[in-house]
């Protein structure tokens, strides 16, 4: 019954304006423009069928502590991509830390400016 498709997934920050790069110029994401004017800050990006929502989070709002190291355990997203090694090199182009697996597993991750979670995976 709730196995039709992942509809979204929501991630928290503290700071949309200072994350915003990460996820439009680094990940290449484009918004959706149809997401309605909640009263704060945030976006919504397509990613296939399915749709990350940005969210900036009130201030003093305690939504939990984000893991202080990357590490693939923590509570992440999850994105495909076709290409193990070029994604990990992409990375490092660009100065973001990324924890590498290898080309077989074909996982890794890597952390947004807000601290947030991000693995991708080529299987």
């Amino acid at each position: 019954m709730f196995d039709k498709a992942l509809d979204h997934v929501s991630i928290t920050v503290d700071d949309f304006e200072a994350v915003r790069p990460f996820y439009e110029e680094v990940l290449g994401l484009k918004q959706d423009p149809s997401r309605p004017a909640f009263g704060f800050p945030g976006a919504w990006y397509q990613v296939g069928n399915s749709q990350i929502h940005l969210i900036q989070t009130p201030e003093n709002a305690d939504l939990g502590t984000k893991a202080p190291k990357l590490v693939p355990m923590a509570p992440h997203l999850a994105l495909r991509v076709d290409d193990y090694d070029a994604t990990v090199a992409y990375f490092k182009e660009r100065d973001v830390e990324v924890f590498e697996t290898n080309a077989e597993n074909g996982q890794c991750w890597v952390r947004d400016p807000a601290g947030n979670i991000i693995e991708l995976t080529s299987r």
